[in-house]
């Protein structure tokens, strides 16, 4: 399905909404959005991306410029020292068009000294990773989820996947560059168990992890808007953890991650405006990221938010709305019509 790619305008707030912009979760750390479109469609994708989407209504794209000057009051707020910029998306970094401008971009603010990055890297190329690597890319998080072809283009949702060709890559990142490497593979338990161990191995021949952990294992979650894995039941976190402490000891190697492991740290948080519950009048901006949804903003400009329920409503309307959720300054509200 081919969908709009609505530009994000500097009269929208980049605080808000959880597609695009910036997310701040209390710590050192600052997600950064640029972009929400993927071309996979894993079968275990937690935002439901890529072509095989059937909740998306909308692809969100921001200017690099526009996120950058955004970052940079962020970072000021914060104290201008031990942030790190986490590029991680709904969809896929490496489908941003500047990519390589917004990590030299984000290298150049005072207080930045560490910008990672989240991808499956289906699109990367050498060439590309060169470039990352110069423009200050300090770590790149590869989501591998597992080595056999047949069953990493199943997983991954696209026949084309090749996962022979992101070692490769790999391999040319820990060699040729300086951003450092970390495997992150979804463990669909039942599906892909018997891969863990070959990717433990794969990230020990590598050399991955000078720097940060080498690996880091995610465990495969039932999203209420994310695709579910027919026939499969997530994993308790009890028996996740035990099964990578064994490994740990088997492989001599670091599986357990805390955030300290990465720097993190609790940081002053931007203030939240409006809390749940709280009634406030908005202007309708946009179409909705996801089907039956719109976007909006306060009218004081603040913050962007999601609308809910809210389907048939034009695009300038000004009404009032029920903030039901304002977590990490994440807004979502129902209109009162």
């Amino acid at each position: 399905m081919v969908r709009e790619v609505f530009e994000i305008s500097e009269d929208i707030p980049l605080l808000g909404c959880i597609a695009f912009g910036l997310i701040d979760r209390g710590t050192n750390v600052i997600q950064v959005r640029p972009i929400t479109t993927c071309p996979l469609s894993c079968i275990f994708c937690s935002t439901d991306a890529g072509p095989a989407s059937k909740s998306r209504f909308t692809e969100y794209i921001v200017p690099v410029d526009y996120l950058l000057k955004a970052f940079k009051k962020i970072v000021a707020f914060k104290g201008c020292r031990g942030i790190e910029a986490h590029i991680d998306t709904v969809g896929d970094p490496i489908t941003y068009p500047r990519i390589v401008d917004l990590v030299s971009g984000l290298s150049q603010i005072e207080g930045v000294e560490v910008i990672s990055m989240q991808t499956h890297g289906s699109t990367l190329t050498e060439k590309l990773i060169d470039e990352l690597s110069d423009a200050g890319l300090t770590r790149i998080n590869i989501s591998l989820d597992a080595l056999d072809v047949k069953l990493a283009r199943l997983l991954s949702g696209t026949d084309w996947y090749d996962p022979l060709r992101i070692v490769e890559l790999m391999r040319h990142t820990v060699l040729n560059t300086k951003i450092d490497l970390l495997i992150a593979p979804v463990w669909v338990p039942g599906v892909n168990d018997s891969e863990m161990v070959k990717i433990i191995k794969l990230a020990i021949d590598l050399g991955a992890g000078k720097k940060f952990p080498p690996l880091g294992i995610q465990k495969y979650l039932a999203h209420k808007r994310g695709r579910r894995v027919k026939g499969v039941k997530p994993m308790g976190w009890g028996e996740f953890y035990s099964r990578l402490r064994k490994w740990e000891v088997e492989f001599g190697v670091k599986l357990v991650l805390r955030p300290e492991d990465f720097g993190i740290h609790k940081r002053l948080s931007v203030p939240i405006p409006y809390r749940r519950n709280e009634v406030i009048r908005v202007e309708v901006v946009g179409p909705g990221w996801l089907k039956g949804e719109l976007l909006a903003v306060d009218l004081n400009r603040m913050r962007s938010i999601t609308l809910v329920n809210a389907k048939g409503v034009p695009v300038g309307t000004k009404l009032k709305a029920r903030i039901i959720s304002s977590k990490d300054n994440i807004f979502v509200a129902e209109p009162i019509l």
